[in-house]
């Protein structure tokens, strides 16, 4: 393949990411402000350059970005050596950060002035969907945009979800990861609480699996060790996909709520409680650590 797909953001989940669509057989050149982060990227065998210049060239097909917030992506595609000002008409923009609405549709829109095809595709399923291409990928643009993009991600993810226009990516990536707040909580609750009653925790989290109180924190990540392997929660909590971008996530979803009069208590509860653990130095943990928030002293295990 002669044309080059350009990757911007080589982190724990861009790193896997870009390493799938290299092992696919294609052309591929990452970029990363993270000198840590492009040696391990040369280390999986990426061609790696020191700046966004050496990186786009009239041979890029494709720029994807992974950043960690919406100012990231705004200066990434819209600042003064901004990516739309640099590509072609015929380059594909996918932007995979997950980032608030508005600052998509405004990089959306840009782009649709130069007459360059952009989505935002946010992904769900943290570094071990990464790192197997099983990732849930939601994606907003226009169908010419999601049809051409649709091969590369089929490289990154199992499930492709075309959610709408522009933005519509993130928005839906920022529902689902409320939901995912709340429910790593609410796991974390029941299964302490079993903890307390003195009943076998394994037990009740296969009873759990198997009965109407089962959720992906139970099922797929569990925030206990012990039940399922592979799990940040045995692994000292490593992440994974960390508390403070979960606590990120929920401040998204609670501004967008704001944005349109929506009522969401427990978004609003889970913002609190993440918010707090944060602040307490738990940030770069695994949001599944927010177990030992809810647990105290109920069970013994190690997050450092």
């Amino acid at each position: 393949m002669s044309d080059t797909i350009a990757f911007i953001g080589v982190g724990n989940m861009g790193n896997p990411m870009a390493t799938n669509i290299y092992k696919a057989g294609y052309k591929i050149k990452v970029f990363d402000i993270s000198r840590e982060m492009l040696n391990k990227a040369k280390e999986n065998g990426l061609e790696t350059v020191d700046n966004i210049n050496d990186l786009i060239t009239e041979k890029t097909s494709t720029v994807i970005t992974m950043l960690p917030e919406g100012k990231h992506s705004k200066k990434i595609y819209l600042g003064e050596d901004g990516i739309i000002n640099k590509v072609s008409k015929n380059c594909l923009l996918i932007d995979c950060s997950t980032i608030d609405i508005d600052t998509s549709k405004e990089i959306g829109k840009a782009a649709e002035n130069k007459e360059i095809l952009m989505i935002d595709a946010p992904v769900s399923g943290g570094v071990m969907g990464a790192q197997k291409a099983s990732l849930n990928i939601m994606v907003g643009g226009s169908a010419e945009a999601f049809e051409k993009a649709h091969p590369i991600l089929k490289i990154m993810g199992k499930n492709i979800y075309h959610a709408g226009k522009v933005g519509s990516g993130n928005g839906a990536k920022i529902c689902n990861n409320m939901s995912l707040g709340i429910t790593m909580i609410a796991a974390s609750e029941s299964l302490m609480l079993a903890k307390r009653l003195n009943i076998d925790i394994k037990k009740v989290h296969e009873i759990m699996k198997n009965a109407s109180g089962n959720s992906w924190p139970i099922a797929v990540y569990p925030p206990l060790p012990g039940l399922i392997e592979g799990t940040p929660s045995n692994n000292k909590y490593k992440p994974g996909f960390s508390a403070g971008m979960m606590n990120k996530d929920l401040k998204l979803a609670n501004e967008c709520a704001k944005n349109v009069n929506a009522s969401i208590p427990l978004g609003e509860m889970a913002l609190n409680i993440y918010s707090k653990f944060c602040e307490e130095g738990n940030d770069t943990k695994d949001f599944s650590a927010i177990s030992k928030v809810i647990g105290g002293d109920a069970w013994d295990y190690p997050i450092n």
